[in-house]
């Protein structure tokens, strides 16, 4: 049976390891992306006004779902409209 000495070093080394683990899965958890967007994200997101918003709903170009009295918009639906320009 052979036995281990573990040290302080030892241990802020696993201390600094198991931090950076954890702050890389709560990077990996904000960067994902919500489905679907109200219509300040979708504004936000393409620096656009109100109107133009608004311009692109009744020509049809972007795609939404009213639920309620709140518009939503397909997050994969606005990336076509960027690819696509």
């Amino acid at each position: 049976m052979s036995v281990s000495i573990i040290t302080k070093e030892d241990l802020q080394e696993f201390k600094t390891e198991l931090l950076e683990d954890i702050r890389n899965l709560f990077q990996f958890r904000s960067t994902e992306q919500k489905l679907w967007l109200k219509s300040s994200e979708v504004k936000e997101l393409l620096n656009i006004s109100a109107g133009t918003l608004q311009t692109l709903r009744i020509n049809g170009t972007l795609t939404y779902s009213k639920v309620g009295g709140t518009l939503y918009y397909n997050y994969k639906d606005i990336e076509k409209l960027l690819n696509k320009n």
